[in-house]
């Protein structure tokens, strides 16, 4: 396949909101514990493949690419911060800082790149996903979230490929969370597909975003911190470089009767727990751990954990909607040792993963806000990922391949270098109504020993 000295830059331009103007009222969005215990990690970086769309005669890829910049333009007046930039404010009475989102309509950066030797078929036929798409589809690699005090809080680009289109779309993660990027997403493509073809655009969307950032607990606004994210100190002592021969990036697809099959599994092991019942989702992820701890072929004392990024929406009373456009998530980590995941099962470790995402209450999420703000403390990623833990962010809840821009919906969903590790597990909804899909980042050892695993081939789908 062609490598990624193929895919080369046209162009790169600046595109701002369409009419939204800076007001006193719209200019700060002071960022919550949620937001600001993300600036330590990487953007989301998250793309869609599409076949390349039939043009009519009067079309050329040029009118594809200025109406994908047109209602760019036109989505951000609905999410202007996305046009914005970090800012700090130094505390001179007690030496603290805080940090807030300067919404001062600066553009997000859009870059028009082609692949022309690249196929659809050269992304979805490799067995593992082509590191070109990593590399070279998305842009802001190795960005890290508190570099939006200088980088663009958004950065698009699209990829032509021979014949397809990737649109790859870099979002600073302590703006967002998952929810909040696909629901910019949802609202780009609303706003693009009521174009093509003649028609007029549309500048209304169907969900508009509430930008108004949630304080728990009567919280004080900013929130101080005790050091400054743009201290030389700060930075070099939170920096986690991925080193791309660390793992390889595999997709696995359970169709909906597996599925269903696992959480009926799941559900069987533990028996009547209180009222407790394993999710689809639980019971997914737990057939991973296990399957994944086994093929580490790891030493039976030793300690497994599985972090999971847990969404505070409708656990808050009351529930934020989930237009709320910002952070709302918290993590938790299910442990145990090797030995006893390995003995009791499948259905022991989904119940562990249960308990812990149900302990994340209204209370707890109050609990945690307030420890935060008491001590700072950011996820040590490199700690995390030592070949014995694996984390899950995202859901499959996440409406991705109904992102239609105009020419259809997309073909398949892939991401970015950004936030992976051997150890990084993300699900995906599958096409197919109920089905799922897992995109697999581990070593190419792990990934050898859990493919001759009888009982993991056993589940998976070739599709």
């Amino acid at each position: 396949m062609a490598g990624q000295d193929q895919v080369h830059h046209i162009s790169t331009s600046i595109v701002a909101p369409a009419s939204y103007n800076c007001t006193a009222t719209t200019t700060r969005l002071d960022l919550t514990t949620w937001d600001l215990q993300l600036l330590v990690a990487a953007y989301i970086q998250r793309g869609l493949l599409f076949t390349k769309p039939k043009l009519q005669d009067s079309e050329t890829i040029c009118n594809i690419i200025s109406n994908l910049k047109t209602s760019l333009s036109q989505t951000l007046d609905h999410f202007y911060p996305l046009a914005g930039g970090l800012a700090v404010e130094e505390h001179v009475d007690d030496g603290t800082t805080s940090v807030y989102i300067n919404c001062n309509s600066t553009g997000a950066e859009f870059i028009h790149a082609v692949a022309e030797h690249i196929t659809v078929a050269d992304i979805l036929e490799p067995i593992y996903v082509p590191s070109v798409v990593e590399s070279s589809f998305f842009s802001l690699n190795g960005v890290m979230n508190y570099d939006g005090l200088i980088k663009p809080l958004l950065s698009v680009q699209v990829t032509e490929l021979n014949d397809g289109i990737f649109i790859g779309c870099s979002m600073n993660h302590a703006v967002c969370d998952g929810t909040s990027f696909w629901h910019f997403m949802n609202s780009w493509s609303e706003i693009s597909r009521s174009s093509v073809g003649g028609k007029s655009s549309i500048r209304t969307i169907s969900r508009p975003p509430i930008l108004e950032r949630c304080f728990l607990n009567n919280a004080d606004c900013p929130i101080r911190l005790p050091f400054s994210i743009d201290d030389e100190r700060f930075r070099e002592s939170h920096v986690f470089a991925t080193i791309r021969s660390e793992y390889e990036v595999r997709f696995y697809h359970f169709t909906r009767e597996t599925v269903a099959m696992l959480k009926a599994k799941a559900n069987a092991e533990i028996g009547p727990t209180n009222g407790r019942c394993i999710s689809s989702l639980q019971a997914l992820l737990a057939h991973f751990w296990v399957v994944v701890t086994r093929a580490r072929n790891l030493d039976p004392n030793a300690e497994t954990s599985y972090c999971i990024l847990v969404g505070n929406r409708t656990r808050l009373v009351p529930p934020l909607p989930q237009e709320y456009f910002g952070n709302s998530v918290n993590f938790y980590v299910a442990t145990t040792t090797v030995g006893e995941l390995l003995e009791k099962g499948h259905g022991w470790g989904a119940l562990l993963l249960n308990q812990g995402i149900m302990s994340r209450d209204d209370a707890a999420i109050r609990r945690s806000w307030d420890s935060w703000v008491q001590k700072p403390i950011f996820i040590d990623r490199a700690a995390i990922f030592q070949g014995t833990t694996l984390l899950t962010g995202g859901s499959p809840r996440f409406d991705m391949y109904g992102n239609d821009f105009g020419w259809g919906k997309p073909m398949a969903v892939r991401s970015g270098i950004a936030n992976k590790s051997d150890g990084k597990i993300s699900v995906i909804s599958g096409l197919v109504e109920g089905s799922l899909c897992v995109e697999a980042c581990l070593s190419p050892k792990t990934l050898m020993a859990i493919e001759n695993d009888t009982e993991f081939v056993n589940t998976i789908s070739s599709n």
